[in-house]
């Protein structure tokens, strides 16, 4: 699986997810969707989405990747996991045909959460994007909106090096006379996206064009704020006040990508109202078991678990941790994998901070002696650990009542602690 392994895992078409489906008899076709990209908060967008339209009455179906501590969070209907006698009898009946095609993880996950939204006749489905978008193997959905988050420098060596070059990978998803949902109006990109939705026939909305996000949005600043209060005001005069319950800064943006989608739903007659979104994205957790975002793991000190790995994800929150407290109160458990930029996402990070660093336990875990060295490098003060729970441990032991522990770099380091 890519998520683990890395480039050795990831294939660059959709035969074998079309195969699947085709021995599935094309679970793909047989419920409405959602189809969601983007570099950064496309996790919180298909859970917030999710739990909108359960508010709303709808059975909702979503898949998302990876998962923290089971798989089958990657597959849930109305918040409830994928039973584990689905997952066996999926894999047991199809085994010898899986031996033919020879799937990879994730094309065989895939195929089973639309076999298992079929099944169970969901009203509806959020599909999370797994990496780009064109040659994604979620991409043989025809949905009913697409969206697409933002654009920021991520897996490029299989996206492509510049910021346009991603966009046209991710526009992949644009589907003809399918309308389709942009959360950032970025400068660089936009003629990608409008180009494609020209060719296509699909209307195209940048939600921050569409809502302004007003000054007072956020009437809290404290770091461990359960909620994120927000005030926007749509170009056409509406106004609109409400809570969210996912608090980390960046999901403000996320907020109002969520909020357009919604009207561009309710344009086409699904029934979700304000009411249905003010609900939905103050339930979000309780309604979807969401982990791994600005996620509180006990105060006193404050532990934040936060999966954001790049610029675009990680600046907010180091804003907003620099915002309430001095450098030195603190503490960052750290561990990467190894094929990111590791002395670019250092260089970010304050110079005065505690570290503690460790590998995550997966083979594309960067070895803890080379995140060592670049720390070194760059004049972090830090202490290495064999493990991510003796880094966690080693930092609860030295931070004080006041202070803020802080554990990312990647997804599979908040894996082995929430």
């Amino acid at each position: 699986m890519y998520q683990r392994q890395g480039a050795v895992a990831f294939k660059k078409d959709l035969t074998n997810t079309l195969a699947l489906c085709e021995l599935l008899d094309n679970p793909h076709r047989k419920f409405k969707s959602i189809h969601v990209a983007g570099t950064n908060g496309k996790g919180s967008v298909s859970h917030m989405l999710a739990s909108v339209f359960q508010s709303a009455g709808y059975k909702t179906g979503l898949y998302t990747s990876p998962h923290l501590r089971d798989f089958r969070e990657r597959i849930k209907i109305n918040g409830e996991l994928i039973p584990e006698k689905s997952v066996i009898d999926f894999v047991e009946s199809h085994r010898v045909d899986f031996e033919h095609i020879q799937p990879s993880f994730f094309e065989m996950t895939v195929a089973l959460a639309f076999h298992h939204f079929a099944k169970n006749e969901v009203d509806i489905a959020i599909i999370e994007v797994g990496l780009g978008g064109r040659l994604d193997s979620t991409n043989v959905i025809t949905p009913e909106l697409s969206v697409i988050t933002n654009i920021g420098y991520d897996h490029q060596q299989f996206l492509g090096e510049t910021l346009p070059e991603i966009a046209g990978e991710k526009a992949g998803v644009i589907k003809p006379n399918v309308p389709v949902v942009i959360g950032e109006f970025q400068q660089e990109v936009a003629e990608v996206f409008e180009r494609k939705a020209r060719v296509t026939g699909s209307r195209l909305r940048f939600a921050n064009r569409e809502w302004e996000i007003r000054d007072a949005e956020l009437l809290s600043n404290a770091v461990d704020d359960y909620s994120l209060k927000m005030k926007v005001r749509h170009y056409d005069g509406l106004e609109l006040e409400f809570e969210g319950q996912l608090t980390g800064p960046h999901q403000k943006k996320n907020l109002i990508t969520v909020l357009e989608v919604i009207r561009t739903l309710g344009d086409s007659g699904w029934n979700l109202t304000r009411n249905h979104f003010k609900d939905g994205v103050k339930t979000v957790v309780d309604r979807t078991g969401l982990m791994g975002r600005w996620q509180i793991l006990q105060r006193e000190p404050l532990i934040i678990a936060d999966t954001a790995h790049n610029r675009e994800g990680l600046e907010p929150n180091l804003n907003r941790l620099l915002s309430n407290r001095k450098e030195d109160q603190l503490h960052f458990v750290w561990g990467m994998v190894n094929d990111k930029d590791v002395s670019k996402t250092l260089n970010m990070l304050p110079k005065e901070a505690n570290y503690y660093l460790c590998k995550p336990d997966v083979p594309r875990g960067l070895a803890v002696s080379i995140l060592s060295e670049k720390a070194s490098e760059i004049g972090l003060k830090y202490t290495s650990y064999s493990t991510v729970r003796e880094a966690l441990e080693a930092a609860k032991s030295k931070a004080k009542a006041d202070d803020i522990i802080y554990v990312g770099g990647s997804t599979f380091v908040v894996a082995e602690v929430v």
